[in-house]
C-alpha cells in the first residue's frame, strides 16, 4: 500500500516507517502537526509531540518525499478513551490534514503511526482513518519496549532526547543525548522506578537526526538551549530548543529494503513542503461519522424468522434464521437484513439495543458473498450505536439451504448488564490481526472473555500463514494468546473451551494433526509459564471440532476460544451438587460418561461438550434398529422417533452434569446443538424435536434457549463424524 506517515520527529514514528517498508509498503508522503506559534516548543496536547518541530521541515529533503504540515487549531475537548468526532478537538486537525493529503495524493491507502502502548492515541488515529477510508498501520503496537529500543538502535535510528520528565533524568545532563548512549541508563531507571524505556509514559521525547530513511541527507544540530519547565527535585522537566542546524548531504543512499522502490515513485514536487491552511473547526462539516439509516431496511415477514430467546436472565442468546419454505429467498443481502431487523426488534422488546450485544455468530450460506454480508452488517452494528465497544464476532459458512433455511442465520449473545470491556484494535500491527470492521478482537463480561474467531493471519501483512491447516492453526493460537495477554491471562491456563472450525478443504490425512498441534501448543505455553516461576490456576479446556464448507479468506482453520479470567485469589473447585427429581426414561450406565467432557470453575462456570457417536446411537436405539446394526449405516436408518430419543438422552446427560455441579437450567447462557446435514433432517424439524423433549420435563427444566447449527460434521475429535454434538455454557452471576 502507499502510505502517508504521521511524523512528530521522534524515534517511534521514524522506526514505524521503516517497519512499513519492511512489510512491503511504500512511504509516499509525510504529515506533521505543529503549533500555531513557531516560537512555542510544546503544546498542552494529549496527542502530539511538538518539541523539535522547527527541524521537521527538513524531513522532506532528507527523505525526498513531500511533507504536509498543519498548525494545530483545536484543543483536547473529547477526553474519553473512545473518540467520537468532536468540533474543536485537536484530533480534527489530524483529520483535516490527512483529508488534504488524500485529496492531493488520491493513491494513498494507509497511515503509519508510532503508537506503542497508548490506546488513547491509537483509537484517535483509527477513528480518523475510518472516516477517511484509510488503513491504520501501527507496527510498533504492543511490542516489548526493551527489545524495540534495541531494534531502533541496531537499525540505525540516530535520535536525541529533546524532553525529559522522569525520576532519574536530569535536563542538564540528559537532554541532547543519543538513545544509544542512554540505553543502559534507561534500563537501570526501569529497574529502579519502573519507567517505560521507550518513553511511552511521557518520561522523555526524542528527535531523529538520521536513519536509513534519510537517503539524501542527515540533520546536524549546531546549537541548542535547555529550557527548564519545572525544577522539581524528584523529576525535573526540561526541553531542548534548537537554535541552529544544517543538513549534511549523504554521498550514497542508505541501504534499506524498499527504499529504492520508494525513491522510484518520481512524485511531482518531491521534497517540497506543503502547509495545509487551517479553517475553523467549529462547524466540523465532515466530522460526523457516516451512520446508515437502518430504519429504511425491509422488515421481515412475520412468519419468517424463528426466535430462540430467554427473556428473564441477565445474559442470554437470541438466534434468528429464515425458513426457506416460508419465504422465498431474495438473496443474502435481503435475508441478512430481515434477520438483523428481527433481532433488532427483539432487543427493543427487552428494552435493549446493539450496545447490549456481547458476541455475534454470523452464519452465511456462501463465503463468496462475505463482502455483501459485511456491508449489510455495518448498516446495523456501528461504532456510533455501540459507544462502549462493538461486539466480537465469528463468521462461518454453513450448509443452510441443505436444511431448509435461507442464506443467513444470526446468533447474538446479549447482556442486560453493560459492564463490559472491549478490545478493538483496527490498526495493522505486529501484535495480532486487526479488526478494521465493526467487530472487536474480544469482549470481557463478568470474568468471561468471548474472543472473536481467530484465523491464521500473519498480523503485519494480514495474509494467511503458508504451510497448510497446521501452520494456520499455530498462527491462530499465537494470535489468540496475544489477545489474551491484553486481559492479563493466557489461553493455556484460562481457556474453558476451544471451538475449532475446520474447512472441508482440509485433506482427511491432515485433520488429526490439527488436534495434536492444539494440545502441543497449549502444553508449550504452560511449560514456559512454569519456567518463568508462574503457578497460575490452570483449567482443563474442552475442545470441539466443527467441519464447515468454508471460512473467511478461504482459511482452513478458525479458532474461537472462550476464557474465564480468574481473580488472583480465586481457585478452581467443584460446585455443590443439587438433588432433582424427575423421570428421564434413561437409567444411568457407566458408558454414558464417555459421551461427556466438562470444565467446571468454582461453582461459577459449567461448560460441557457432549458427543453422540454412531455407536452410541445404535446402543440407544437398538430396540428399534436391532442389536447387530452396523454403526456406519445409522444415519440413513434413524427415524424421527429415534432421533427424539437421542435428543432426550442428550438432555438427560446435560441435566446430570448440571445438577452434579450445582447448576440450574436457568443459568444456561448458550446451548448449541450441532448436527450433520447428512442426517437429511430440516433444521425446523430438529428444533421442534428438542423443544418437545424439554417440554416433557418442565418440572425439571423450563425450556432453555438453544440454537440448532447445521454442519458438515462435528465432535470432540478431528474425525468430526459424531451424530449429535452439544455445546453447553452456563454461568452463575
Amino acid at each position: 500500500m502507499k502510505v502517508v506517515a504521521l511524523v512528530s520527529g521522534g524515534k517511534d514514528s521514524c522506526y514505524a516507517m521503516m517497519k512499513c517498508i519492511q512489510y512491503g509498503h511504500q512511504i509516499v508522503a509525510l504529515a506533521n502537526l505543529m503549533p500555531v506559534d513557531d516560537s512555542v516548543d510544546e503544546l498542552d496536547s494529549y496527542m502530539y509531540q511538538t518539541v523539535g518541530h522547527q527541524i521537521i521541515v527538513s524531513y522532506a529533503k532528507c527523505m525526498g518525499i513531500p511533507l504536509f504540515r498543519r498548525r494545530i487549531q483545536g484543543s483536547t475537548r473529547h477526553q474519553k478513551l473512545s473518540y467520537r468526532a468532536t468540533p474543536g478537538d485537536e484530533v480534527e486537525d489530524m483529520y483535516e490534514l490527512l483529508k488534504e493529503v488524500k485529496k492531493k495524493m488520491p493513491s494513498i491507502e494507509a497511515v503509519s503511526s508510532g503508537a506503542i502502548a497508548s490506546d488513547y492515541q491509537r483509537l484517535r488515529v483509527e477513528s480518523v482513518c475510518s472516516r477517511l477510508g484509510l488503513v491504520s498501520l501501527a507496527y510498533l503496537w504492543k511490542q516489548d519496549q526493551s527489545l524495540l529500543l534495541q531494534e531502533m538502535i541496531d537499525n540505525g535510528i540516530v535520535a536525541i532526547t529533546v524532553k525529559v520528565a522522569a525520576m532519574g533524568l536530569n535536563p542538564t545532563k540528559h537532554l541532547g543525548k543519543d538513545i544509544s548512549f542512554l540505553y543502559s541508563y534507561l534500563h537501570k531507571l526501569k529497574e529502579l522506578y519502573g519507567i517505560n524505556v521507550c518513553g511511552e509514559g511521557g518520561e522523555y521525547e526524542t528527535l531523529t537526526l538520521d536513519c536509513p530513511l534519510f537517503v539524501n541527507a542527515r540533520i546536524m544540530l549546531e546549537e541548542f538551549e535547555v529550557i527548564l519547565h519545572s525544577s522539581d527535585s524528584i523529576a525535573p522537566v526540561g526541553i531542548l530548543h534548537p537554535l541552529a542546524f544544517h543538513l549534511e548531504t549523504k554521498a550514497e543512499s542508505a541501504s534499506l529494503s524498499g527504499c529504492d522502490k520508494m525513491n522510484d515513485l518520481h512524485l511531482e514536487n518531491t521534497g517540497l513542503v506543503y502547509e495545509v491552511q487551517a479553517e475553523s473547526l467549529e462547524g466540523c462539516e465532515d466530522a460526523k461519522e457516516s451512520v446508515a439509516d437502518a430504519t429504511v431496511l425491509t422488515k421481515a415477514a412475520d412468519n419468517g424468522p424463528q426466535i430462540s430467546t430467554k427473556k428473564e436472565d441477565l445474559t442470554f442468546s437470541i438466534s434468528c434464521w429464515l425458513g426457506a419454505s416460508e419465504r422465498a429467498s431474495l438473496g443474502l443481502q435481503d435475508d441478512l437484513k430481515s434477520v438483523l431487523r428481527k433481532i433488532e426488534e427483539e432487543l427493543s422488546e427487552h428494552g435493549l439495543d446493539w450496545r447490549n450485544v456481547l458476541y455475534v455468530h454470523l452464519y452465511i450460506s456462501d463465503m463468496n458473498e462475505f463482502a455483501v454480508a459485511n456491508d449489510t452488517y455495518v448498516k446495523f452494528i456501528t461504532q456510533e450505536k455501540c459507544p462502549s465497544g462493538v461486539p466480537s464476532r465469528s463468521t462461518i459458512e454453513l450448509p443452510l439451504p441443505h436444511v431448509g433455511l435461507g442464506k443467513a442465520y444470526i446468533e447474538v449473545l446479549v447482556t442486560k448488564n453493560q459492564e463490559k470491556r472491549v478490545l478493538h484494535v483496527q490498526s495493522i500491527s505486529c501484535w495480532a490481526p486487526s479488526c478494521i470492521g465493526p467487530y472487536s478482537q474480544a469482549t470481557l463480561h463478568k470474568n468471561v472473555l468471548y474472543m472473536a474467531g481467530q484465523l491464521g493471519l500473519y498480523p503485519p501483512t494480514m495474509t494467511l500463514s503458508k504451510g497448510g491447516a497446521v501452520a494456520e492453526l499455530e498462527q491462530a493460537l499465537e494470535n489468540s494468546e496475544a489477545v489474551a495477554k491484553c486481559f492479563n491471562c493466557s489461553i493455556s491456563t484460562s481457556s474453558v473451551l476451544f471451538v475449532v472450525y475446520c474447512s472441508e478443504s482440509i485433506p482427511s490425512s491432515e485433520r488429526g494433526k490439527i488436534q495434536d498441534k492444539l494440545e502441543a501448543f497449549l502444553e508449550k505455553i504452560r511449560s514456559s509459564s512454569m519456567k518463568e516461576g508462574n503457578s497460575p490456576n490452570m483449567l482443563n479446556p474442552l475442545s470441539l471440532y466443527v467441519l464447515v464448507p468454508d471460512l473467511p479468506k478461504r482459511a482452513l482453520v478458525e479458532v474461537k476460544p472462550l476464557l474465564y479470567v480468574m481473580d488472583d485469589a480465586e481457585t478452581v473447585a467443584e460446585g455443590k451438587p443439587l438433588t432433582r427429581t424427575g423421570n428421564w426414561s434413561f437409567q444411568h450406565e457407566s458408558w454414558h460418561d464417555s459421551c461427556i467432557n466438562r470444565c467446571i470453575v468454582n461453582g461459577t462456570i459449567c461448560a460441557v461438550v457432549l458427543s453422540v457417536t454412531n455407536e452410541t446411537a445404535v446402543r440407544l436405539c437398538s430396540e428399534f434398529l436391532g442389536a447387530n446394526q452396523k454403526s456406519e449405516d445409522i444415519q440413513n436408518l434413524l427415524s424421527e422417533r429415534q432421533m427424539e430419543r437421542i435428543l432426550r438422552f442428550c438432555i438427560c446427560l446435560l441435566d446430570k452434569i448440571l445438577s452434579e455441579n450445582g447448576f440450574f437450567w436457568e443459568e444456561i447462557v448458550s446451548l448449541r446443538v450441532y448436527y450433520p446435514v447428512s442426517l437429511h433432517i430440516p433444521l425446523d424439524s430438529l428444533s421442534l424435536m428438542l423443544k418437545n423433549a424439554f417440554e416433557e420435563h418442565e418440572e425439571i427444566c423450563q425450556q432453555p434457549i438453544f440454537n440448532v447449527v447445521p454442519v458438515l460434521g462435528g465432535g470432540w475429535s478431528t474425525s468430526m463424524d459424531d451424530l449429535i454434538t452439544c455445546e453447553l455454557f452456563a454461568q452463575r452471576t
